[in-house]
């Protein structure tokens, strides 16, 4: 796939800034003493018996882990370029679970069925439709690198 030299900064811009945005919110989630997800998931709008699920003791720790260690890895994934298209896809399922427990579905405080975890699943899909990785990040490094072993 061919593009041009402003195309591939947009889409380098995009994937670092995003992964900023997901590697600070997992790191705080991380280094904060005692955070959990339970007051989201007790409060939850849309689906509250599939959340009250995930807060029930024997979910939550699990829960808790995988929130704060997939918003980090997810982070560090866009920032590096690296297993790009693979951490999309469960980047886009957890913005969508957020999108849920935060929105009274299809009200949204911002108006009618868009907020920012729809920005977040769209940006991820053109990341991951895109092979955004290989721009300038590892994903490129490990690709030419295969082609060499060919």
């Amino acid at each position: 796939m061919f593009m041009n030299t402003l195309q591939k900064k947009a889409f380098f811009i995009l994937r670092v800034l995003l992964g900023w945005v997901f590697l600070y919110a997992g790191l705080a989630k991380l280094l904060m003493p005692g955070w959990s997800a339970a007051g989201l998931l007790h409060t939850a709008k849309t689906f509250p018996a599939l959340y009250a699920w995930f807060a029930t003791p024997g979910i939550l720790p699990v829960v808790n882990f995988l929130n704060a260690w997939g918003l980090t890895l997810l982070g560090v994934s866009l920032i590096v370029g690296l297993f790009v298209r693979w951490s999309a896809i469960p980047g886009m399922v957890l913005m969508l679970l957020y999108y849920f427990a935060d929105n009274a579905f299809p009200s949204v405080p911002s108006g009618f069925i868009v907020d920012e975890h729809v920005i977040y699943i769209a940006a991820l899909l053109l990341l991951f439709a895109f092979s955004a990785g290989k721009i300038w990040g590892l994903d490129g490094v490990l690709e030419k690198k295969e082609r060499v072993k060919e």
